[in-house]
């Protein structure tokens, strides 16, 4: 049986999509003979707990730990909102952003280089070192964002030669955020030069999308693998016509995801038909921006409105199961066609049709059109949006709400994770 170390920071009680992905590969790794040794801070400072993801960590999985500075600890006391949002990934417009989130923006592109998280690289190429003396590995894996984890597996590749993948959850300098960290010119030439070694030293790298593969392409002859996120829930079989017309969207909507041409066809659909206003509801679970909170109020809206805030997950899964209609938003830029939310796996599960706004060529409109499981939209087409989810109501009428989509099994965790038992054997 083959043994593989695993570098990651999220992991239960973490919550959010962060920690899925790794924590159900260990779910299903032993079911390929190959087996997870699980490498995580001991004392990390989560954005997000979810102490429910703990159940779902495999029995008599070895997990080493070593302890991790974090300077966001350090920075709450300034301000701990501030703080949270900005480890998030959460980041206002710069006309929104107040002097002290200006400076901790500053503070943390040009002093934290790659991210906060540099300070357990060194103590953590120590720990492991000895860890490799005295274990048996057949490859390291680290995972990122934070991608000062991959600066970890980039410095064990180097001292040690064990086969090393680098697997990257999200892009590191073509990332939507990375322009509103206030970096200088050498903090960007810095992060292009940690990128390019990274890239260029690893055996092998994992994406979960399109975009970026064809992205890294262009920066490394390294081969790249694109491993999707996944779903590891049964299959919703349920076709009962629902109690409401319920709209929902599960995850954090943000300002800079607030669908303004959705809040206006939902209005103006309201206004025309009696029949859709006494049998339509918007449930919302997550974090919620004020900014989306107003133009809600501002089209009405907050009458239809059910605001869960911060679910857990298994409630994310109910919610996803009783809706009408599940809502997949994301940013409107070139930077973000490359990201496919995680939850668009779990939606697919849930068998009820997907409505998704986002930007061109978005990497999820493949996976939407592929499993014929909804429609994407732009935020250029509010005519094409507003005929979509009047057509969804009639369904919904006519009791034929569930979606007819082509078998999704290819994206269930265990499929997935065959992918990555095959590569780590060709390794």
């Amino acid at each position: 049986m083959k043994r593989v170390l695993i570098i990651t920071y999220y992991w239960p009680p973490a919550g959010g999509p962060g920690v899925q992905r790794w924590l159900k590969f260990v779910k299903y790794l032993r079911d390929f003979e190959i087996e997870p040794v699980v490498y995580i801070p001991e004392n990390p400072d989560y954005p997000i707990v979810d102490e429910s993801l703990n159940s779902e960590i495999p029995e008599n999985i070895q997990i080493l730990k070593n302890r991790i500075f974090e300077p966001y600890a350090l920075a709450g006391i300034f301000s701990k909102k501030q703080t949270r949002t900005i480890s998030s990934g959460i980041i206002e417009a710069e006309e929104k952003q107040s002097a002290l989130q200006k400076a901790m923006l500053y503070i943390r592109g040009n002093f934290f280089i790659p991210d906060a998280r540099k300070f357990w690289i060194k103590p953590s190429v120590d720990f492991l070192k000895k860890e490799l003396k005295k274990q048996h590995f057949d490859a390291i894996i680290s995972t990122g964002p934070p991608h000062s984890l991959h600066l970890i597996g980039l410095q064990l590749k180097e001292k040690t030669g064990i086969k090393w993948i680098a697997d990257f959850r999200d892009p590191w300098t073509q990332i939507g955020y990375h322009k509103k960290l206030k970096l200088t010119r050498s903090s960007r030439e810095k992060h292009v030069e940690l990128e390019k070694k990274v890239l260029q030293a690893a055996d092998h790298i994992i994406t979960t999308s399109f975009t970026t593969r064809d992205e890294f392409g262009e920066k490394t002859s390294k081969p790249i693998t694109v491993i999707t996120n996944g779903f590891d829930i049964e299959i919703n079989e349920d076709s009962d016509k629902k109690e409401f017309f319920e709209i929902a969207h599960v995850g954090s909507l943000l300002s800079g995801r607030n669908p303004e041409i959705l809040w206006q066809s939902l209005a103006e659909i309201i206004e025309e038909d009696e029949e859709f206003k006494s049998q339509f509801k918007l449930r919302l679970a997550g974090r919620i921006s004020e900014e989306i909170l107003t133009d809600l109020d501002k089209n009405n809206l907050t009458v239809f409105l059910i605001n869960e805030g911060y679910v857990d997950h298994s409630r994310a899964v109910e919610i996803q199961r009783n809706a009408a209609v599940l809502l997949l938003i994301e940013i409107d830029s070139e930077e973000t066609r490359g990201i496919i939310p995680g939850k668009i796996f779990e939606y697919l599960a849930a068998k009820n049709p997907i409505l998704a706004i986002g930007p061109g060529n978005w990497d999820a409109k493949k996976i939407i059109s592929e499993t014929k499981s909804g429609k994407v939209f732009t935020y250029n087409e509010p005519k094409q949006l507003k005929a979509y989810i009047k057509e969804l109501f009639k369904n919904y009428k006519s009791g034929h709400n569930e979606m007819n989509s082509v078998p999704i099994s290819r994206y269930h965790r265990r499929e997935l994770t065959g992918q990555l038992a095959q590569l780590i054997r060709g390794l």
